[in-house]
């Protein structure tokens, strides 16, 4: 099973004009029988998350496992190493080396992904798969280690990509309405030292290098409320929850036949999956309700679909008449009984029964 959190490192007394991190465990009980480890490069000075992240993944591989960190500018020393990320000025997957700053550096991740790729992306998309297979346990032609290779780098590694390109998230003049600083890169970026610290040592800075790969690394594995809880999660909740929405998805013309009101036979996180299998199968009219019964009241819920995925306003609110009435008045104004609320901006109600938990999206669809 993959590490949690990155095995913390010490300096090393290489003669190297650059700072050498390697484990404890190898340096006191396998330096003598073992082969030396393979060295990855990246540059010294101030931090991102991309290179951060970068340096603890390709760490997971078969091939550069528990890989000493040298951090440096210095040309000659970069050209012996083994693998090079977010320096060197060159992007050659044959060499290892993943640098994203040179002129002409275009990469994306593909699978129709347009955000061009940071040394992070780039050690993602050439060893992704492989980390994923280890942490499932499968081969790397698995199925579902394709469908968590895409489904993680869209939940979690394109913002890395972006924010350190440089790329805003929305395609606007208009000044954002507030400030996040509460993201990863933010964080990342944090960690670097203070310009007023009296330390400002290579070994102070390559000890805050050290925490940022963790904080990278740590959220990469365990990607929760990213894309709902790490790797594991989507093994065991993401990809059957997937199969439950597909299902139901299929089945929208026997609930109604607009086609669309969908009927979630087992209550599962839905959300995400309704607008990727959306996607993937073309669905046209896209589905305006989805009904699910709420395991602790026992009730129905209507719930109407947001017009994407990261927005409020929805597809179809239900009724503009029915908003903000509960129990026996939204029963009259209805003419459905068994009626128990539907909220203020109309993006859900409930009913004691799924019939009439129906009976109020069919009537919805009609309504206004």
């Amino acid at each position: 099973m993959l590490p949690l959190v990155c095995r913390r490192f010490k300096l090393s007394t290489t003669t190297l004009p650059s700072v050498f991190f390697h484990t404890h465990r190898r340096r006191r009980f396998m330096a003598s029988v073992a082969p030396p480890p393979k060295r990855v490069g990246t540059h010294n000075g101030s931090f991102h998350c991309d290179e951060a992240l970068g340096c603890f993944m390709i760490r997971l591989t078969s091939k550069f496992s528990d890989a000493e960190i040298v951090r440096t500018r210095d040309p000659k020393v970069l050209e012996g190493l083994d693998a090079v990320l977010d320096v060197g000025g060159e992007y050659d997957p044959s060499r290892d080396r993943y640098d994203h700053h040179q002129k002409g550096f275009e990469e994306v991740f593909g699978h129709g992904f347009k955000t061009k790729l940071s040394s992070a992306g780039l050690v993602y998309k050439h060893f992704g798969k492989e980390i994923i297979a280890k942490e499932l346990q499968v081969d790397e032609g698995h199925i579902d280690v394709q469908r968590l290779f895409l489904a993680v780098y869209k939940s979690f590694m394109e913002a890395i990509d972006a924010v350190d390109n440089g790329i805003n998230q929305y395609d606007t003049d208009q000044p954002p309405r507030y400030v996040n600083n509460t993201h990863l890169s933010s964080r990342v970026g944090r960690l670097n030292l203070d310009w007023i610290d009296p330390d400002q040592s290579s070994e102070k800075e390559n000890e805050a290098f050290q925490q940022a790969m963790a904080l990278g690394g740590s959220e990469f594995l365990n990607v929760r409320f990213l894309w709902l809880r790490s790797l594991r999660f989507h093994a065991k909740s993401w990809l059957p929850a997937r199969s439950i929405v597909m299902e139901c998805l299929l089945a929208r013309w026997s609930i109604d036949p607009s086609g669309e009101i969908m009927v979630l036979n087992r209550f599962c996180p839905w959300k995400l999956h309704l607008f990727e299998l959306e996607e993937e199968m073309t669905i046209d009219p896209s589905i305006k309700y989805v009904l699910y019964q709420d395991d602790r009241s026992k009730s129905w819920r209507v719930q109407a679909v947001a017009v994407a995925p990261d927005r409020f306003e929805s597809r179809k609110p239900l009724a503009s008449q029915w908003r903000g009435l509960r129990d026996d008045e939204l029963s009259t104004a209805t003419g459905i009984p068994g009626c128990v609320f539907v909220h203020m901006s109309g993006f859900i109600g409930g009913n004691q029964t799924y019939d009439g938990a129906l009976a109020m999206a069919k009537a919805s669809l009609k309504l206004s």
